[in-house]
């Protein structure tokens, strides 16, 4: 399935912001179930703009613009070929061992109340205690935009019962890391048939299944990543893989706006 992209990210400020520094997380990379056709990532303002890799092995594209700057836009057009291979992750850049992803961060932290729902689901086998998490998981949480903030602990999520995907998917990791199963955050997107832009990209958990390897679990929607799921970055959380993430001198109130279109391009036919 080939999914086409379009990402635009705009920040406006009330008065001229200076040293404006964005670390960009919004290029995939090759692996056996995704290939990127062509990419390009565009900013509207004077700036340098330099690509690496960053300790997770996750395309990192760093700007840095030191004039005085009032609206700012960064914008992602791509496409890339992806494969059903039942979430598994093959091919991937690794640098770290599984092991590190049972790490806890403030953001995946199990307070009292997330460790007893988690401790409660059991299954011999772990693949089956992984499905087990996902299912009661996006059974028992109801998605409500506006309600959490990029902060939010998945405890607060938890206990509150609503979120969006990224609280979802940082409730599933802890719960994984519970288990002592590792488990990390994945940005990306999901290739939508219905609607029109979106207003974020999206999120949701891989976990590491022995003899398996990583897998893709979207507690959000109740389903393992297939072909509809594009792999941009992962980390320990949130902040290790958010698309975007900068610093500022001045610029007064920011007004952030986004939009997202993920979707396999329209067929033409032929006549």
């Amino acid at each position: 399935m080939r999914i086409r992209v379009r990402h635009a990210t705009t920040y406006a400020y009330d008065e001229p912001a200076w040293g404006v520094i964005q670390a960009l997380r919004v290029s995939p990379s090759d692996h056996d179930g995704q290939q990127v056709l062509n990419w390009r990532v565009d900013i509207d303002v004077d700036g340098f703009l330099r690509e690496s890799r960053d300790a997770f092995g996750n395309v990192l594209h760093l700007f840095y613009a030191e004039g005085g700057v009032t609206e700012l836009t960064v914008r992602v057009t791509g496409e890339v070929e992806v494969r059903e291979t039942a979430g598994v992750v093959r091919g991937a850049r690794e640098p770290f061992p599984p092991q590190v992803f049972l790490r806890s961060t403030p953001l995946t932290t199990a307070d009292a109340g997330l460790s007893a729902w988690a401790d409660a689901i059991v299954a011999e086998d772990p693949l089956a205690r992984l499905h087990r998490l996902m299912a009661e998981l996006h059974a028992r949480m109801r998605f409500d935009a506006g309600v959490t903030k990029a902060d939010t602990p998945a405890a607060a999520a938890f206990a509150e019962g609503h979120g969006v995907c990224q609280d979802y998917a940082h409730i599933f990791i802890a719960a994984a890391r519970r288990h002592g199963v590792p488990a990390r955050y994945v940005s990306g997107h999901l290739s939508r048939i219905e609607g029109g832009d979106q207003e974020a990209a999206h999120a949701w958990a891989e976990a590491y299944v022995p003899d398996l390897g990583w897998t893709g679990f979207d507690p959000a929607n109740g389903v393992c990543a297939d072909q509809r799921y594009l792999r941009v970055a992962v980390g320990l959380d949130y902040l290790d893989a958010a698309p975007l993430r900068g610093a500022r001198r001045g610029g007064g109130e920011e007004r952030l706006s986004v939009t997202v279109v993920a979707r396999e391009p329209t067929r033409q036919r032929q006549d």
